[in-house]
């Protein structure tokens, strides 16, 4: 018997109501596999946690999550209540920090069942392996002066040893996909990281002669995701650019509501987080009415991770075949709830 302990955060919004349905799905998948057992530790940390104790997770909140399996979170922030930048520094970035999760995977493809905005989306199926610790988002920097003389400068900082572990594992990555990594640069713009970032990547692929590569500067690059995305299939890029790219990968699959993420981390010191792409969306929190796909396909990465890919496999098709037939939120032009959608999952799962 296989058991995973899974530390759940629902977090904000409608956290609270798409991490329930996720675990139940989860739940359905080990009673069919019979060798397979969850066990979850739901932990209340969230903006209504902050407003009660004045920070979003308890002094000792690392400590008690890192010996888990790993971490399955909803959604974080309340901009209402608590300022965005408290909230996610608070939880969402700190665990990833602190628990080295330095690699950020989001994969988007032609969904069934799913209208893609793009006129012909030619079955595209990509994954974005963004660097996830420094970049663009380090916190080097500050602000001086006041007024008309007042200074703002935010450093981005690139390591050697960050730039590589994340191209290393998008190679790899590669390896089990069709075998094409496309770097995403900005070298004509921007004069120190970004060649910095070519040279890094001209020494990586030289370990993986298999490997096609190819290279676009950030704003073709864009524009290539929405004229021509079945040309992709794993790319790797810094913070910044590959936060901006797997939002466009949610946007030419038809919504953000689906896109999933992973944050990992390679070490094995500490869990790995799975979170949804969307936020917590409070204008529709409590309304039963939340597109719960995307922590769905959360937990079919968490599965992957675990290496029961083809449980993972199994899971996201049946979801398409669900999605095709119809059942699905109303943002995404259904009229079905949270919790029919889920159910509509876990029933065909029992099925096959």
């Amino acid at each position: 018997m296989k058991n995973y302990e899974i530390a759940v955060l629902p977090g904000d919004g409608i956290g609270k109501e798409v991490v329930p349905v996720a675990l139940k799905v989860l739940d359905t998948i080990a009673d069919i596999h019979g060798g397979l057992k969850f066990e979850f530790k739901d932990f209340p940390w969230s903006c209504d946690y902050y407003l009660e104790h004045g920070k979003m997770m308890p002094d000792d909140g690392l400590n008690i999550l890192k010996d888990f399996h790993a971490v399955f979170l909803g959604a974080v922030g309340n901009p209402a209540l608590v300022p965005d930048h408290v909230s996610l520094w608070g939880l969402l970035i700190k665990i990833r920090r602190e628990f080295q999760q330095a690699i950020n995977i989001r994969p988007a493809k032609f969904f069934k069942g799913l209208k893609s905005p793009l006129v012909n989306p030619n079955d595209f199926d990509l994954i974005v392996v963004r660097e996830n610790s420094e970049g663009e988002y380090s916190e080097a920097g500050g602000r001086i002066h006041q007024g008309e003389d007042e200074i703002v400068v935010q450093n981005a900082i690139f390591t050697q040893k960050g730039t590589e572990r994340a191209m290393r594992y998008a190679f790899e990555l590669a390896k089990q996909r069709r075998g094409h990594v496309t770097s995403a640069t900005k070298s004509n713009g921007i004069v120190h990281s970004m060649p910095f970032w070519d040279e890094v990547f001209k020494e990586v692929k030289k370990d993986y002669p298999d490997i096609q590569t190819a290279s676009y500067h950030i704003d073709a690059l864009s524009a290539f995701f929405v004229t021509r995305p079945q040309i992709f299939d794993v790319i790797v890029a810094s913070n910044l650019f590959g936060d901006i790219l797997t939002d466009i990968g949610g946007a030419i699959m038809g919504s953000i509501g689906i896109a999933p993420a992973a944050n990992i981390n390679i070490n094995g010191k500490y869990p790995s987080m799975f979170e949804p792409v969307h936020g917590s969306a409070p204008d529709i929190y409590g309304k039963g009415i939340a597109n719960p796909i995307g922590q769905i396909w959360t937990a079919k990465m968490m599965l992957d991770h675990f290496g029961e890919r083809e449980l993972g496999k199994q899971l996201l098709n049946v979801v398409e075949d669900v999605t095709n037939d119809g059942i699905k939120t109303c943002d995404i032009g259904g009229t079905s709830s949270t919790v029919e959608v889920a159910d509509a999952i876990c029933s065909r799962l029992k099925e096959i």
